[in-house]
């Protein structure tokens, strides 16, 4: 058999073996759905609306959002109160989220960073309202810290799965 010969046959097992292999292979992978458990050893941080430990199996993709604050459209710091630019920073996250194409209820954790705990828990209640209508269950560490970019009072930063 010559060289030509020999090449039409190998394309015709590739060809046989690749359809006969493709279904195969589809049957054998599982769809596996993302599965959450929330730890919480006691009932306390319930009221505060977040958990002590998420747990997270059959992930397909993690998005790791950057530090989101009440920053416009434009890139110009808010200058307003602390209520004010919390409730744009959730904006903000929401459309980093959504535009990722993930949702919020997989936040699965939220830290927050801000330049007066007194300020932020005298508005807290904007935060707790979003994550209960939003339906996360997130891991949360609270830093005041000394400041933030320019005129910035709060920045949230997320890990959310799919």
């Amino acid at each position: 058999m010559n060289l030509q010969g020999k090449l039409k046959k190998i394309t015709k097992l590739l060809l046989i073996t690749s359809i006969i292999s493709v279904p195969v292979m589809a049957q054998n992978k599982k769809q596996t759905t993302m599965e959450k458990r929330i730890i919480n050893p006691w009932e306390w941080q319930d009221k505060r609306r977040y958990v002590q430990a998420v747990e997270v199996k059959s992930v397909e993709s993690t998005l790791y959002v950057s530090g989101q604050t009440a920053i416009s459209d434009e890139g110009l710091s808010s200058k307003e109160n602390m209520k004010s630019q919390l409730i744009h920073a959730l904006k903000n996250l929401e459309k980093v989220i959504g535009q990722a194409g993930f949702e919020n209820k997989n936040i699965v954790r939220l830290n927050i960073y801000t330049t007066s705990s007194t300020e932020l828990f005298d508005c807290f209640d904007i935060f707790q309202d979003w994550i209960t209508k939003n339906g996360v269950k997130q891991a949360t560490t609270l830093f005041e810290v000394k400041s933030l970019f320019e005129t910035l009072k709060v920045e949230l930063e997320a890990t959310v799965v799919k």
